[in-house]
């Protein structure tokens, strides 16, 4: 029996095991919240209605004990799910020693290092259990579409993006790189099979400790022949409305433990504007309007506001931290002024960040320079200015990767397309036509200063029936951290793998 199926035996008796994530006591009363790995229950343990080792039994609790229990389903639309336990039963597996992680505030060091204990929070559980619903909806909407699912290798003996950000190792004497993408083997499995996808972990270098970036994460990797990019364009948007629309109907609770609101996410069903490249420039100077919104003075104003909510926390954190100090005040006054005072600190440290980011931002926008790729501030800037993912498409091909197609209406440019997610997530998704002709990629090759001879299986591909075809990456992390809008991406795997963060 699981917490998750509790409304099917409303009334009756049944058996749950778990774990104690939270306890508290009351006049004869004892309250503990179970957790199962399905979600989360509040049982009830009353003094006058069991056996009195029961009711020791359920005050010694720790967090994170371990325990089994039987008592009768209980309708109550206050509790998350909309059910409770009256516990007439309770067994102990183990008293847990003194739990690490606390009801107080932690910082993030100390939870990721504990990221093995950290899981269990509600908040990690919840995140968790989204990403699984992510995962399977990718699965299902492949698999529903006639895609193949395929797998690419993790050692490559070559680049598909650039040397700079590859893990090297040595592979039996020989140079091997950890998989930057999939992408290459999926043109080549595509040729095969028509349209296939790939889904698996690739390995970036990058020295980058930014709130986007991982070394280890998940990509999956669609590929399409027969697809110019407009087909791969509306292939993507599809697919992520499909994803999202999923995840709003199938984790309502999840989304509410964690604070999550859907307004933004519900506008998936909308159109996504698609934008080439030169109009998302001069939206990101402000030289070009969002619907009655400039980038720059939506920044200008924003920056004052936040500024003037410093100043505002800062005096209620004084005014509080002032009032606990007042002789005779009730232990409970105190504790909820503390509890308030703790929230106000935290909300001040992400005022504070906001305060340096924006300027940052504005600086970026302000004297960005035509021609560049977009960097984060880039991405945040145009992004805040609209409420669904935004496509932006036909970029200068000196930015992009080597196998992009140019457009043939205007050469400076590849017909790739970046997906954006709102909210100042910035890039979840990048693809784009291929390039079929051989000889433009053996100069794309040699001016990527790529070396020639670990090519030329791909290149065979343009030999013996090359066809149009296009293709896409979704960083799975990302697409986690927007759909929860979590404030790092660290916070949407399992055990993050960063610069600097190998343990646990």
């Amino acid at each position: 029996m699981y917490i998750k199926d509790l409304s099917k035996y409303e009334g009756q008796e049944v058996t749950l095991r778990g774990w104690a994530s939270n306890r508290r006591s009351s006049k004869g009363l004892e309250f503990v919240i179970l957790r199962d790995g399905t979600g989360f229950c509040q049982c009830i343990v009353d003094a006058t209605k069991v056996a009195a080792e029961v009711f020791e039994k359920a005050g010694k609790l720790k967090l994170e004990s371990s325990f089994s229990l039987k008592g009768k389903v209980v309708k109550d639309e206050r509790q998350l799910g909309g059910y409770e336990v009256h516990v007439s039963e309770l067994e102990i597996y183990q008293i847990a020693e003194e739990y690490p992680i606390a009801k107080k505030e932690h910082g993030v060091d100390f939870l990721t290092d504990n990221r093995h204990l950290w899981l269990r929070s509600s908040r990690q559980w919840a995140i968790m259990k989204i990403r699984n619903r992510i995962i399977y909806s990718i699965h299902q909407f492949f698999q529903e579409n006639e895609f193949v699912e395929m797998d690419a290798p993790i050692f490559t003996g070559n680049a598909c993006e650039g040397t700079t950000n590859l893990f090297e190792t040595n592979y039996f004497d020989e140079t091997a790189y950890l998989s930057q993408s999939g992408q290459l083997y999926g043109e080549a499995m595509a040729m095969a099979m028509g349209r296939i996808y790939t889904f698996g972990p690739t390995f970036r270098a990058e020295k980058s400790k930014t709130r986007r970036h991982l070394t280890e994460f998940w990509m999956i990797e669609p590929e399409m022949a027969f697809f110019d990019i407009f087909d791969n364009m509306d292939l993507i948007e599809a697919f992520l409305r499909r994803v999202v629309s999923d995840v709003l109907r199938d984790c309502k609770n999840e989304l509410t433990i964690i604070g999550r609101d859907t307004a933004v996410l519900e506008n998936i069903t909308k159109p996504f504007p698609r934008l080439t490249y030169d109009e998302a420039v001069r939206i990101i100077k402000g030289e070009q309007d969002v619907n009655g919104k400039n980038s720059i003075k939506e920044l200008e104003t924003e920056l004052a506001s936040v500024l003037a909510a410093i100043e505002a926390t800062k005096k209620e954190i004084a005014e509080r931290e002032e009032k606990i100090k007042t002789p005779g005040m009730k232990k409970g006054e105190i504790g909820f002024n503390q509890s308030k005072i703790d929230k106000l600190k935290q909300e001040l440290a992400d005022l504070e960040e906001q305060a340096r980011n924006i300027p940052q931002w504005l600086n970026s926008a302000r004297n960005f320079t035509y021609g560049n790729d977009l960097g984060g501030s880039d991405e945040t800037v145009i992004t805040r200015l609209f409420d669904v993912p935004i496509m932006v498409y036909n970029w200068p091909h000196a930015v992009k990767a080597f196998y992009l197609k140019r457009d043939p209406d205007d050469n400076r440019f590849a017909r790739g397309v970046d997906v954006l997610a709102p909210e100042g997530y910035g890039e979840i998704v990048g693809g784009g036509e291929r390039e079929t002709n051989e000889q433009m990629l053996r100069e794309k090759i040699t001016e990527h200063e790529l070396p020639m001879e670990a090519f030329e299986w791909y290149l065979d591909l343009r030999k013996y029936g090359s066809v149009p075809h296009a293709g896409f990456g979704l960083g799975l992390e990302r697409l986690v951290t927007w759909i929860c809008k979590l404030p790092h991406v660290r916070e949407s795997i399992p055990f993050p793998r960063m610069m600097g963060r190998l343990l646990p």
